[in-house]
């Protein structure tokens, strides 16, 4: 821990867990997409549900996805500013087994038809987990470089990507394989140590199995991409 965790994000407030956080989650969904959101449904969960309108999460997870920073002075007008962007959205409460109390659940669909659902929570200091994307269980924090790959559920494709990303002098901090059924879709969540360049972002994509691949990157929230077959 370094005293920047113990402070605290610089953010526009009140508070770390409902408002800066809930940009991180909005910011994480615009960039999973892949693309400039143009509907947005949000649904709050627990504490966020309770306390939101007062701590401002509405506004800061609105904010997100229109690529606003935690401390970006437009939070507090982030409505208005989805207006003008020609974001559509919807903010309503949501019950959820066994999940944190400061969860939100945000279902997008992007300028050029693609679409996310994702669940994510804040747990403090502005930290988030992410914890299922399109219904499947992941959990990954935006803490490191990371590639979520959406995979057919076969032999081969895992050692094929962590093969590409050892030649590549990549390493692989945490990962992470889920899967709806046997046989079905799968998500493959790598964690790396090191930036990716998009040239190689293309190449893995490009392997067999794999139906798209989303890059985050942790040093700029803002830059990062879906690529699909």
């Amino acid at each position: 821990m370094n005293l920047f965790d113990i402070l605290g994000p610089i953010m526009i407030g009140p508070s770390s867990s409902h408002t800066a956080g809930a940009a991180r989650i909005g910011s994480m969904a615009r960039t999973l997409l892949g693309e400039i959101p143009v509907q947005a449904k949000i649904h709050l969960h627990g504490s966020f549900a309770q306390t939101g309108s007062g701590h401002g999460t509405d506004r800061a997870l609105v904010g997100g996805l229109l690529g606003m920073k935690p401390d970006d002075l437009r939070i507090p007008f982030a409505f208005e500013e989805a207006e003008k962007d020609g974001l559509q959205f919807s903010i309503d409460t949501i019950e959820l087994r066994e999940a944190h109390p400061n969860t939100a659940v945000i279902e997008l669909i992007g300028e050029n038809g693609a679409r996310l659902e994702m669940q994510a929570c804040s747990i403090g200091g502005g930290a988030i987990e992410v914890h299922k994307i399109n219904g499947i269980d992941v959990l990954f924090t935006g803490a490191f470089n990371t590639l979520v790959i959406h995979n057919h559920d076969e032999y081969g494709t895992l050692a094929a990507v962590t093969t590409i990303l050892s030649q590549l002098h990549i390493n692989v901090a945490n990962m992470s394989l889920n899967r709806a059924k046997r046989g079905g879709d799968a998500l493959m969540v790598l964690e790396t140590d090191q930036h990716i360049k998009p040239s190689q972002v293309e190449f893995l994509r490009d392997l067999p199995g794999i139906l798209s691949l989303t890059y985050y990157d942790k040093e700029d929230e803002e830059y990062g991409f879906s690529l699909r077959r």
